[in-house]
């Protein structure tokens, strides 16, 4: 059985940083056989994919609307991703979730909610 669970989320004013996580149970070589995405849902809108990355961290992408402002990253001795966020808008605010799938794509469809089969409970961000 996979769990993921994110942590770290919290309100931040417009500008600042906050850094999100997502811990993976499961053996430490399953997860490392995984690619990992983030996803975000506000409130009355359809949830977007924000960054992905490949097994060994190799490959990143991130959606128009995050990039050069959030970075992922993944700890897979500690089966744990990360998304550093930076200059944080109020737009930014949402419900962030983790995603994880061993099956790995390395283009934009690696956004798609389609490409996860396991996911969070979410951590909330608001950004004021």
């Amino acid at each position: 059985h996979v769990q993921l669970v994110e942590s770290g989320g919290g309100s931040v004013q417009a500008g600042g940083s906050l850094n999100i996580s997502c811990t993976v149970s499961v053996h430490t070589y399953i997860y490392s056989t995984n690619c990992l995405g983030w996803f975000r849902q506000a409130p009355g809108k359809e949830r977007e994919g924000v960054a992905y990355i490949s097994t060994q961290g190799g490959y990143k992408y991130y959606s128009d609307s995050v990039k050069d402002r959030f970075t992922i990253s993944r700890d897979n001795d500690k089966n744990t991703v990360y998304l550093q966020m930076n200059s944080l808008k109020p737009e930014d605010t949402a419900m962030y979730y983790c995603a994880a799938d061993n099956r790995c794509y390395y283009s934009n469809f690696a956004l798609q909610e389609s490409c996860f089969g396991y996911w969070g409970q979410g951590t909330q961000v608001t950004v004021s």
